[in-house]
């Protein structure tokens, strides 16, 4: 899409390819476009402050570039021959002497006019007309004493007729200098008409060069015409005037600097639209920047010191950045939406206020801009910037969705295959076996927790892969083979495993306590997962239930020690919502009921346990014994239906990993919901234990089924033993509330007795 707008934001987690994804779509529509213009800056004659902006044909600017480099070195080199040739110092000597002699004369004639009344023309130096002073008969200059001593009346002669002479210099003044402005223009039409003849020839060979480009040939034009103004710069003596030369230089360094050309851009070499990936995108990396110079204790800068950013370099094609980088870079967010907006960038520097020292300030003429730039971020950063910045919306139309998973078919598991065979050649390391490949695509689908699915988080894998390679150059082997990848994946949960060990040796020790044989009431094994960095494992944790006559309800100790999470809270209160439905449809349920996962202190979230929570107080309201040897998970519904939870893989084998502590008798085990039977990829060390009977896995997918596993009995008969205890409550509670109603009422008859 052509319009503006149809900017791309790709979103997905980390690690599912979504930057080598972006580069190759964007390479791919890259090379049906056109090579774009080049970008070049040059002096602007009429306001140096404001540079023009060139957009030039792919490898025009280059070699503009190039012939206004050796047009400056030509004419530094001609124009003083010209102007030192012995015709042209010939006819700029005869105006000089013209106007000399021309000076002379008129002086002559005004000095032979005033001697006539005894005055003399007293010349002062430096340039500026003589003065009329009066002299005596013998041709001497009266002074100031010998004036003072002339009668009053030829005093008065003199003062008058040295007025009436000065007027005369006066005018005699305006034409002397009338006609220097005379010989000055002949001589500038004598300057002009050499430099002419030096500037002529060059300049119709560049126009008719690039006589396809405007911009160039107007360009040509005001350079021409600078170059006939200044043309006294090009026949300075730099020997000879050096440090004056270097005094007055302009603060660009240079005056001739003024005729370079900044090449911005260069997309000679380009076969097509450019794709730039900008991995640090700060503002000056992304709009460019106005560098700066140190000059006679002042920095200063000019056109040629404006560099280019990457929207510069990716003009005409594909703009690729992180979104959590761009939007903690201060002012490249808000500034790359203006650009997008306006579709015109101007390089201009930031906080030039806040320096110590100034320096000359640029305005660039801005240039415009054809890009499409694709974001690529979480889907929690597309939320926030879609609902709390109205432009977002406007600039990315377009949104592209990574999965992290894929369905795990022949066609995929094929494609995947050549993935890593494309990886192996490009990193130049060994390829798979075939068994290792398939070792690979189960590790793939344990990150999915899925068996039909293929993970698409490809730098998990690729770190298995590379830990793999090296592990097969250590035993000298040609190919990765399974147990290569088996031991990769195996060392890199051991390196970071040790908070597991650390739980595992309390647990061994007593310190945590965990019963994995026998019965118990009131107490059952839940499942849960803990986070350390990347690596994740299952734990068991007693969960306890204690039960009583009462109107509190269930009591979560989690939520009120603060230690609980919203949907753990939920699924508390959806033990309620059974209990209600299930035994006391016709009664009130009177029932206290206190729920805790001891040696608990991390704090407890989710709804997996909510099984085992029921089943333990159904264990206490019943005092039928739970089996300690099997641990539960699976969220329930108020209907009394297990749902699926995650995290199945690490609970089983977290749960395994402690029996093997204390050695497997044949009746562990773990029960999990039928419906996270397709999450099952299990270490081969459960698989083979369970082939063996030593450990087993029961799936279940209703509290009944779960309640006859967990206490070895028909669940009919323990709902039948907790209504006849929920109504032995209902039936106490009544009898209770009679006898607190009957003590009251003899309480107020004492009182109305006593009162009278």
């Amino acid at each position: 899409v052509k319009q503006s707008g149809y900017n791309i934001y790709i979103s997905g987690i980390t690690g599912t390819g979504r930057t080598t994804y972006a580069k190759a779509i964007a390479n791919k529509k890259a090379k049906e476009k056109a090579v774009p213009p080049d970008l070049c800056y040059v002096f602007n004659f009429k306001n140096n402050s404001e540079p023009k902006a060139l957009t030039l044909p792919p490898g025009i600017g280059e070699k503009l570039c190039n012939d206004m480099e050796n047009l400056i070195e030509e004419l530094q080199e001609e124009i003083p021959k010209a102007f030192k040739s012995e015709e042209y110092e010939t006819k700029k000597i005869s105006i000089i002497n013209e106007y000399q002699n021309y000076t002379n004369k008129l002086i002559e004639d005004l000095e032979n006019e005033i001697a006539k009344d005894n005055f003399i023309l007293q010349h002062t130096g430096h340039g500026a007309m003589p003065n009329p002073v009066p002299v005596n008969k013998h041709g001497q200059i009266i002074q100031k004493k010998e004036f003072q001593e002339l009668p009053e009346k030829k005093r008065k002669v003199i003062l008058e007729k040295s007025k009436e002479i000065q007027d005369k210099i006066e005018q005699l003044r305006r034409v002397i200098r009338d006609f220097r402005l005379e010989a000055q223009a002949e001589l500038d039409k004598l300057d002009k008409e050499y430099g002419l003849a030096i500037l002529e020839p060059v300049f119709e060979n560049l126009r008719e060069k690039y006589q396809e480009c405007r911009e160039i040939i107007e360009y040509l034009n005001d350079v021409r015409e600078d170059i006939i103004t200044n043309l006294e710069k090009f026949s300075e003596d730099k020997e000879e005037n050096g440090l004056l030369v270097a005094l007055q230089q302009q603060d660009d360094g240079s005056f001739f600097t003024r005729y370079k050309v900044n090449l911005l851009v260069n997309n000679k070499e380009r076969k097509h639209a450019p794709v730039v990936v900008e991995s640090n995108p700060t503002y000056y990396n992304l709009f460019g920047k106005i560098e700066g110079r140190s000059h006679f204790g002042t920095i200063t800068t000019d056109f040629t010191m404006i560099k280019a950013g990457a929207v510069h370099r990716a003009n005409g094609g594909y703009l690729i950045i992180n979104a959590r980088d761009l939007l903690q870079k201060p002012f490249a967010w808000e500034t790359l939406k203006r650009v997008l907006l306006n579709r015109e960038i101007t390089v201009e520097n930031i906080g030039e206020q806040y320096r110590s020292i100034p320096i000359s300030v640029l305005k660039p003429e801005g240039i415009s801009i054809d890009i499409k730039v694709i974001l690529i971020g979480s889907p929690e950063i597309y939320q926030l910037l879609y609902y709390y910045d109205e432009e977002f919306k406007k600039l990315f139309k377009i949104k592209a969705d990574f999965d992290i998973e894929m369905k795990k078919d022949e066609n995929n598991i094929h494609k995947f295959a050549a993935v890593i065979a494309t990886i192996c050649r490009r990193e130049g390391i060994c390829h798979l076996t075939a068994r290792g490949v398939a070792r690979l695509v189960e590790y793939s689908c344990r990150l999915t927790e899925d068996r039909e699915k293929l993970s698409a988080r490809f730098n998990e894998i690729l770190e298995i892969l590379y830990e793999a390679n090296a592990l097969a150059d250590i035993s000298d082997k040609k190919y990765i083979d399974e147990d290569d990848i088996s031991k990769a994946i195996q060392e890199k949960d051991r390196r970071s495993n040790l908070y597991e060990e650390k739980i595992h040796e309390m647990i061994e020790k007593g310190h945590i306590l965990i019963d994995l044989e026998g019965e118990k009431v009131g107490q059952i094994n839940g499942l849960s997962v803990l986070q350390a960095g990347q690596y994740s494992f299952g734990r068991p944790s007693r969960i306890t239930a204690r039960t009583h006559l009462g109107q509190e309800g269930i009591i979560n100790i989690e939520r009120e020690a603060k230690m609980s999470g919203n949907i753990h809270n939920k699924a508390v209160l959806i033990l309620s919502g059974y209990l209600g439905g299930k035994y006391t449809m016709e009664r009130p349920l009177n029932l206290s009921a206190s729920l805790a996962f001891e040696q608990s202190y991390g704090g407890v979230e989710g709804d997996s346990a909510s099984c085992a929570e029921l089943i333990a107080l159904l264990s206490s309201i019943s005092s039928y014994p739970v089996k300690q040897s099997l641990a539960i998970t699976g969220s329930l519904n108020q209907m009394g239906y297990v749902q699926p939870v995650g995290g199945v893989n690490e609970k089983i084998e977290g749960f395994f990993k402690i029996c093997q502590l204390t050695g497997l008798n044949g009746e562990q085990g773990v029960v999990i919901p039928e419906q996270n039977v397709d999450n099952l990829m299990l270490s081969d060390a459960v698989i083979e234990a369970v082939k063996e009977n030593k450990f087993s896995i029961y799936t279940v997918k209703d509290i009944d089924e779960a309640i006859e596993l967990m206490m070895g009995r028909p669940a009919e008969e323990v709902h039948k033993k907790v209504e006849e205890v929920l109504s032995e409550y209902a039936d106490k509670a009544v009898e209770y509330s009679h006898s607190e109603e009957k003590d009251e009422d003899e309480l107020n008859n004492e009182q109305k007795d006593t009162g009278e």
